[in-house]
Protein backbone atom coordinates (compact mmCIF):
# COMPACT_ATOMS: atom_id res chain seq x y z
CA UNK A 1 0.00 0.00 0.00
CA UNK A 2 2.85 2.18 0.69
CA UNK A 3 3.70 2.03 -2.74
CA UNK A 4 0.80 3.79 -3.91
CA UNK A 5 -0.45 7.57 -3.85
CA UNK A 6 -2.23 7.10 -0.37
CA UNK A 7 -1.98 7.54 2.99
CA UNK A 8 -2.83 5.33 6.22
CA UNK A 9 -4.38 6.03 9.20
CA UNK A 10 -5.19 3.32 11.69
CA UNK A 11 -6.44 3.04 14.93
CA UNK A 12 -6.98 0.37 17.70
CA UNK A 13 -5.55 -1.96 19.84
CA UNK A 14 -5.00 -5.72 19.40
CA UNK A 15 -2.19 -8.09 19.63
CA UNK A 16 0.94 -6.16 21.24
CA UNK A 17 3.70 -7.59 18.46
CA UNK A 18 0.97 -5.88 16.18
CA UNK A 19 0.90 -2.92 18.07
CA UNK A 20 4.43 -3.32 17.46
CA UNK A 21 4.74 -3.24 13.60
CA UNK A 22 2.19 -0.72 13.05
CA UNK A 23 4.58 1.91 14.97
CA UNK A 24 7.51 0.64 13.21
CA UNK A 25 5.59 1.04 10.01
CA UNK A 26 5.19 4.60 11.05
CA UNK A 27 8.69 5.54 11.63
CA UNK A 28 9.77 4.10 8.40
CA UNK A 29 6.87 5.69 6.40
CA UNK A 30 6.42 8.79 8.61
CA UNK A 31 4.90 10.64 5.08
CA UNK A 32 2.30 8.01 4.44
CA UNK A 33 1.68 6.13 7.98
CA UNK A 34 0.21 7.08 11.05
CA UNK A 35 -0.78 4.90 13.96
CA UNK A 36 -2.68 5.19 17.21
CA UNK A 37 -2.39 2.50 19.69
CA UNK A 38 -5.28 2.69 21.59
CA UNK A 39 -8.84 3.90 21.38
CA UNK A 40 -10.67 7.21 21.07
CA UNK A 41 -14.72 7.14 19.96
CA UNK A 42 -13.83 10.59 19.20
CA UNK A 43 -10.51 10.33 17.32
CA UNK A 44 -12.03 7.25 15.48
CA UNK A 45 -15.03 9.66 14.44
CA UNK A 46 -12.83 12.03 13.17
CA UNK A 47 -10.50 9.88 11.51
CA UNK A 48 -13.35 8.45 9.21
CA UNK A 49 -15.37 11.96 8.86
CA UNK A 50 -12.00 12.93 7.48
CA UNK A 51 -11.17 10.12 5.56
CA UNK A 52 -11.76 9.21 1.65
CA UNK A 53 -12.14 5.38 2.47
CA UNK A 54 -12.56 3.43 5.18
CA UNK A 55 -10.42 -0.70 5.14
CA UNK A 56 -12.07 -2.93 6.85
CA UNK A 57 -10.77 -6.09 6.60
CA UNK A 58 -12.34 -7.99 9.76
CA UNK A 59 -12.50 -11.67 10.19
CA UNK A 60 -14.88 -11.74 11.92
CA UNK A 61 -18.07 -8.78 12.47
CA UNK A 62 -21.47 -9.41 14.06
CA UNK A 63 -22.85 -6.09 13.61
CA UNK A 64 -20.55 -3.27 11.98
CA UNK A 65 -20.95 -0.08 12.91
CA UNK A 66 -17.50 1.82 11.41
CA UNK A 67 -19.03 1.59 7.96
CA UNK A 68 -22.16 2.85 8.71
CA UNK A 69 -20.65 5.78 10.45
CA UNK A 70 -18.22 5.88 7.34
CA UNK A 71 -21.14 5.89 4.52
CA UNK A 72 -23.27 8.80 6.63
CA UNK A 73 -19.39 10.96 6.51
CA UNK A 74 -19.26 10.31 2.73
CA UNK A 75 -16.30 7.81 3.58
CA UNK A 76 -16.18 4.72 1.28
CA UNK A 77 -15.96 1.56 2.47
CA UNK A 78 -13.67 -1.61 1.63
CA UNK A 79 -14.94 -4.84 3.89
CA UNK A 80 -14.53 -8.39 3.94
CA UNK A 81 -18.03 -9.53 3.47
CA UNK A 82 -18.91 -11.07 6.91
CA UNK A 83 -21.38 -10.47 9.51
CA UNK A 84 -23.07 -6.34 9.07
CA UNK A 85 -20.55 -6.22 6.20
CA UNK A 86 -21.95 -8.36 4.62
CA UNK A 87 -25.42 -7.19 5.03
CA UNK A 88 -24.87 -3.54 4.71
CA UNK A 89 -22.16 -2.86 2.36
CA UNK A 90 -23.36 -3.28 -1.70
CA UNK A 91 -20.38 -4.08 -3.97
CA UNK A 92 -20.16 -1.47 -6.04
CA UNK A 93 -21.24 -2.00 -9.42
CA UNK A 94 -19.35 0.27 -12.42
CA UNK A 95 -21.59 -0.54 -14.79
CA UNK A 96 -24.85 0.03 -13.22
CA UNK A 97 -23.77 2.82 -10.88
CA UNK A 98 -24.49 0.98 -7.86
CA UNK A 99 -23.76 -0.27 -4.89
CA UNK A 100 -21.95 1.68 -1.60
CA UNK A 101 -18.37 0.26 -1.67
CA UNK A 102 -15.73 -2.87 -2.61
CA UNK A 103 -16.11 -5.78 -1.04
CA UNK A 104 -14.04 -9.10 -0.83
CA UNK A 105 -15.10 -12.83 0.29
CA UNK A 106 -12.08 -13.90 1.61
CA UNK A 107 -9.78 -12.87 4.11
CA UNK A 108 -6.75 -12.61 2.03
CA UNK A 109 -4.05 -10.38 0.92
CA UNK A 110 -4.72 -10.62 -2.44
CA UNK A 111 -8.20 -10.44 -2.40
CA UNK A 112 -8.01 -7.04 -0.09
CA UNK A 113 -5.27 -5.49 -2.43
CA UNK A 114 -7.58 -6.60 -5.54
CA UNK A 115 -10.81 -4.50 -4.10
CA UNK A 116 -8.53 -2.26 -2.86
CA UNK A 117 -6.90 -1.82 -5.91
CA UNK A 118 -10.35 -0.75 -8.01
CA UNK A 119 -11.26 1.56 -5.16
CA UNK A 120 -7.97 3.82 -5.73
CA UNK A 121 -8.63 3.52 -9.48
CA UNK A 122 -11.91 5.02 -9.42
CA UNK A 123 -10.67 7.39 -7.24
CA UNK A 124 -8.07 8.95 -9.09
CA UNK A 125 -9.93 7.99 -12.63
CA UNK A 126 -13.92 7.96 -12.80
CA UNK A 127 -14.87 11.17 -10.27
CA UNK A 128 -18.60 11.02 -11.09
CA UNK A 129 -18.35 7.25 -10.05
CA UNK A 130 -16.45 8.04 -6.79
CA UNK A 131 -19.34 11.02 -6.03
CA UNK A 132 -21.92 8.74 -7.01
CA UNK A 133 -20.37 6.16 -4.14
CA UNK A 134 -20.12 8.93 -1.60
CA UNK A 135 -23.82 10.32 -2.13
CA UNK A 136 -25.73 7.02 -1.78
CA UNK A 137 -23.68 6.24 1.08
CA UNK A 138 -24.88 9.51 2.66
CA UNK A 139 -28.54 9.44 1.23
CA UNK A 140 -28.96 5.98 3.35
CA UNK A 141 -31.76 6.25 6.12
CA UNK A 142 -29.89 3.98 8.98
CA UNK A 143 -32.13 4.68 11.74
CA UNK A 144 -33.32 2.60 14.11
CA UNK A 145 -37.13 3.15 12.82
CA UNK A 146 -36.09 2.16 9.89
CA UNK A 147 -34.27 -0.83 10.91
CA UNK A 148 -37.39 -2.17 13.05
CA UNK A 149 -39.35 -1.61 10.26
CA UNK A 150 -37.86 -3.87 8.23
CA UNK A 151 -37.26 -6.78 10.76
CA UNK A 152 -41.00 -6.57 11.08
CA UNK A 153 -41.48 -7.11 8.05
CA UNK A 154 -39.27 -9.93 7.72
CA UNK A 155 -41.45 -11.92 10.63
CA UNK A 156 -44.72 -10.99 9.18
CA UNK A 157 -43.24 -12.52 6.13
CA UNK A 158 -41.69 -15.60 8.26
CA UNK A 159 -45.31 -15.85 9.63
CA UNK A 160 -47.86 -15.98 6.54
CA UNK A 161 -45.13 -18.25 4.76
CA UNK A 162 -46.59 -21.85 3.53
Amino acid sequence: MVGQDVQLVMLGTGRPDLEQMLRQFECQHNDKIRGWVGFSVKMAHRITAGSDTLLMPSRFEPCGLNQLYAMNYGTVPVVHTVGGLRDTVQHFDPFKESGLGWTFDRAESNKLINALGNCLLTYSEYKKSWEGLQGRGMMQYLSWDNAAQHYEEVLVAAKYQC
